[in-house]
């Protein structure tokens, strides 16, 4: 029996280690499987196995190269004052979990692999049951699976300490399971009326959030129709901008000019000086045209990541209908948020961006000035990923106006909910935490309601996740599943109803 457990745990390790946690393969494994139900012929499932995988390859290329870029920026801002503070970044938070599992619950951070298979395999069981669980997507994003499963492994230990060890995987498995499974769902509609029925929804950190400012957009946009201000409710790329502001017209124009403006702010106050002491630059080379560089790199880092989106999202739609019609019917994938920057406005994304870091950095500095116990630094996954494509979905539902205001939000709470969470379950002393827009909200309430119920709290979690998709489906029961099955179908039926 030992002998049958440790091949089986063998299997899932490799699996795990280099397909379920790599997304490029996970992708391209899933579209490869696509097309061989759909009973294509063997070239065309490799072909579409390769198409997929080289480009999340070009996305990540996109995403790396963005995160990279601004990295010394945040490093010189840390260091130049002196600041001793934790980085709200999945990747810091992930580390921090791990320096502090042994040390503070005496636990080993090999468990959280185990805690990602078991929530795994309840998203895909809560989907493939959806005639009573209402769940349509599953979640795909390996590398963000293994940092959520390690902040809920820390703050199912915070609740319950005393837990043993089957326990706690069994009772955050379930609870994981069904925030993958019901964060994703969420953002069905509206990433199907972002997209016009690409078939996939977002399977991030800040599915929540998504919804969230969603609905605010839609509400900001009814209430500045009521008033007859038709011209707030605009998006981005119905405005065209009159004389040398028509510049801004272009993506890759208004990016470039913005980020420079932003970039070289920030590269002035941290001076030549440092840049060159930390290597980040040679003592020889140009101070501006190291400017020009790190500023106009993020133009470049954004348009590679939206080619890598319209390589891969095409293949994983078509393909997946092979397995929506087989093995989970009437399902969809949940992916990397990064794959919505390809549709829509792309100058939401640098609005999006630009408000989250004004709304981050204002925060930050009111920490500084009133002496906060933990002062935050802000990571660039957290400073873009989450305000830019809540910048994306605010513009569609409701325009320029809600594009700006719901990123700036979004990065005030970032910071403050990131600070008092991080601070009371005492990751901010590891250096990290995750500090992304669910993960500074929802989480967060969840803790709050598990510390204080005790073991009944972990039955209200339950039933909160359990409910949500009871309530969107009892809203819309007509075109809930409609929207996934038949898109054009149902864009013909709100038209009618229009």
């Amino acid at each position: 029996m030992d002998t049958v457990i440790n091949v089986l745990f063998t299997i899932w390790k490799y699996f795990a280690d280099n397909i379920l946690t790599q997304p490029a393969f996970l992708i391209g494994f899933i579209v490869l499987l696509g097309y061989i139900l759909l009973k294509r012929d063997w070239y065309e499932c490799l072909a579409g196995f390769l198409k997929a995988t080289v480009g999340y390859f070009i996305l990540s290329v996109g995403s790396s190269g963005l995160v990279n870029n601004f990295r010394p920026i945040l490093t010189g801002l840390k260091d130049r004052f002196n600041l001793d503070a934790m980085v709200i970044d999945p990747y810091f938070g992930q580390n921090a979990v791990d320096n502090g599992l042994m040390k503070t619950f005496g636990k080993t951070f090999g468990d959280v692999m185990i805690l990602l298979l078991i929530a795994f395999v309840m998203n895909i069981l809560l989907v493939r049951f959806q005639k009573y669980t209402k769940l349509r997507a599953v979640f795909t994003t390996g590398n963000v699976q293994i940092q959520q499963a390690a902040t809920a492994f820390w703050i199912l230990l915070f609740c319950f300490p005393n837990l043993g060890r089957i326990e706690v995987l069994l009772i955050m498995g379930l609870i994981l399971g069904l925030y993958w499974a019901v964060g994703s769902n969420l953002t069905v509609n509206m990433t199907q009326d972002l997209t016009e029925g690409a078939g996939f929804a977002v399977a991030h950190q800040q599915m929540f959030g998504i919804f969230f400012a969603g609905k605010l957009a839609e509400n900001m946009k009814k209430r500045e129709l009521k008033k007859g201000k038709v011209n707030e409710t605009k998006k981005i790329e119905d405005i065209n901008l009159p004389g040398f502001l028509s510049i801004f017209n272009e993506n890759m124009v208004a990016t470039s000019v913005l980020m420079l403006f932003f970039f070289g702010i920030i590269l002035l106050v941290l001076g030549k000086p440092y840049l060159v002491s930390q290597e980040f630059m040679g003592a020889d080379q140009s101070f501006l045209f190291y400017i020009l560089t790190t500023s106009l790199n993020f133009a470049v880092y954004l348009a590679i990541l939206q080619l890598g989106v319209r390589t891969f999202v095409s293949e994983l739609t078509e393909s997946f209908q092979g397995i929506s019609n087989t093995i989970l019917p009437g399902a969809v994938p949940g992916i990397d948020v990064a794959a919505t920057f390809g549709f829509g406005s792309p100058n939401a994304v640098t609005l999006g961006f630009l408000f989250g870091s004004l709304g981050q950095f204002l925060t930050i500095g009111l920490l500084i000035l009133f002496k906060s116990p933990t002062i935050v630094i802000a990571g660039f996954i957290p400073l873009f990923f989450d305000n830019a494509v809540i910048a994306v979905y605010a513009n569609n539902k409701g325009g320029l106006k809600a594009a700006c205001i719901l990123p700036f939000l979004s990065g005030i709470i970032q910071v403050v909910g990131s600070a008092l969470f991080a601070t009371w379950i005492g990751l901010s002393s590891f250096g990290g935490y995750l500090g992304m827009f669910d993960w500074a909200t929802v989480w967060p309430a969840f803790t709050i309601i598990m510390k204080v119920l005790g073991y009944a709290g972990i039955a209200v979690v339950v039933l909160i996740l359990v409910m949500i998709p009871q309530m969107q489906y009892k809203h819309d029961p007509e075109n809930y599943f409609l929207i996934v099955d038949d898109y054009e179908a149902y864009a013909e039926k709100k038209a009618i109803t229009k």
